[in-house]
C-alpha cells in the first residue's frame, strides 16, 4: 500500500531521510519511533505532499505519489496528480488544525464535499454517524473553541475518516492533549485499527500505544531504519543498541 524507494529528503544542508526504502502492506498498522528530529514526521509529511522528495520515489495503492508518467518518462507529479493519489490518504495531525470559524459538522463535512463531490445532506449524514462513532453526537453544531482538548482531536480522527480514506496517519495525535485525555483518544484509535481495514502508520512517543496497535515497529535514527520487527521483539528483545538506550530513555523519562 506504501512503498518509499530509496527516498532522500534535505532541508538545506541537513539530509533527514537517506536513501529510505520500506513498505507497509494493506491493512498493516506500522508505528515508528525513534528520538525527535529522526525524521519520523517528514515521513508523513511526504505522504500528505507537504512536502516533495529531494530523490527517489513514493508508491501509494501501486500509484506513484511523488511522480506522475509523461510520454515514456517520470517526472515531479503536479498538483491534479497529487490530489488524485492524495485522496487515499488521511491525516490526523498533532495540534487538531480544525477550522475555527466552522462548526463541527462543517469542519467533517467540508472536505468529502469540496474534494469528493459528495452531496451535502450525503456527507452530514455520514459526519452524524462518525460524530456518533468518536461520543460527540451532541456537539454538532458547536465551534472548536468549545470544546476540550481530546473533543477536538476526536472532530479530528472523525474528519480524517469523513474522507474514507485508505491510509490513515497519525502524526503524535496525543502529545498535545492534558494527560487524562489522552487514554480516551488512543482507545477510540485502538478501535478504529481493530474494526477497519485501514493501513496505518503512526508516528508516536507512547510505547504502550505503539505496542497495542501496531502489527510492525521500526525504529528510526538520522533518518535510517535502525530495526524493524513486531512489537513484542522490539518492545521485550530489541536486537540493536541503539533501541535499547531509546527505549530505556523513554520508559523511563
Amino acid at each position: 500500500m506504501i512503498q518509499f524507494d530509496k527516498v532522500v529528503k534535505r532541508f538545506g544542508d541537513v539530509t533527514v531521510l537517506r536513501e529510505l526504502d520500506f513498505h507497509v502492506k494493506p491493512a498493516e498498522r506500522v508505528t515508528l519511533i525513534g528520538p525527535s528530529g529522526s525524521g519520523k514526521t517528514t515521513i508523513l509529511r511526504l505522504l500528505m505532499t507537504l512536502e516533495r522528495v529531494t530523490s527517489g520515489t513514493i508508491e501509494v495503492d501501486g500509484q506513484c505519489l511523488s511522480h506522475m508518467k509523461r510520454g515514456d518518462r517520470m517526472v515531479p507529479a503536479d498538483e491534479k496528480h497529487l490530489r488524485q493519489v492524495r485522496k487515499k490518504i488521511g491525516m490526523v495531525f498533532q495540534q487538531f488544525n480544525l477550522f475555527p470559524n466552522m462548526n463541527v459538522l462543517r469542519n467533517i463535512t467540508e472536505a468529502p464535499v469540496r474534494a469528493l463531490g459528495v452531496p451535502r445532506e450525503q456527507a452530514e449524514e455520514k459526519a452524524r454517524d462518525l460524530l456518533e462513532m468518536v461520543e460527540l453526537s451532541d456537539k454538532a453544531l458547536a465551534h472548536p473553541s468549545q470544546l476540550s482538548g481530546g473533543q477536538q482531536q476526536r472532530v479530528a480522527i472523525a474528519r480524517a475518516l469523513a474522507m474514507e480514506p485508505e491510509v490513515l496517519l497519525l502524526d503524535e495525535v496525543t502529545s498535545a492533549l492534558d494527560p487524562e485525555l489522552v487514554s480516551g483518544v488512543q482507545s477510540l484509535l485502538r478501535d478504529i485499527a481493530r474494526s477497519s481495514n485501514l493501513t496505518l502508520l503512526c508516528v508516536t512517543h507512547e510505547m504502550n500505544f505503539a505496542r497495542d496497535i501496531s502489527h510492525r515497529v521500526l525504529m528510526f535514527d538520522q533518518g535510517q531504519i535502525v530495526e524493524d520487527g513486531p512489537p513484542e521483539q522490539i518492545f521485550n528483545e530489541p536486537e540493536q543498541q541503539r533501541t535499547r538506550d531509546f527505549l530505556q530513555a523513554v520508559l523511563n523519562a
